[in-house]
């Protein structure tokens, strides 16, 4: 069996969390996924409830950019005099 490298370092970090070997570990994942409930129907239906968007009464989002800008400005000086 190969593991991909990311799957490998993923079972390697828990095994070691655990204190357990890394065949132990593979093989307590593999029984866990094996035995667990089929995933949730996909044909399962939310309902997304829409609500208000928008800015507060006397903001502009045309100017959010500016105000960006401005805070990077005062950032950057801040840095500056240190």
């Amino acid at each position: 069996m190969t593991l991909e490298p990311d799957l490998a370092k993923k079972v390697k970090a828990l095994a070691h969390r655990r204190g357990l070997s890394f065949k132990e570990t593979l093989n307590e994942l593999i029984r866990r996924g094996l035995t667990s409930p089929a995933r949730p129907d996909a044909q399962a239906k939310y309902t997304v409830q829409p609500h208000a968007g928008g800015f507060r009464p006397g903001i502009d989002p045309g100017k959010l950019n500016q105000l960006v800008d401005q805070l990077e400005v005062e950032g950057f000086i801040a840095e500056a005099q240190r």
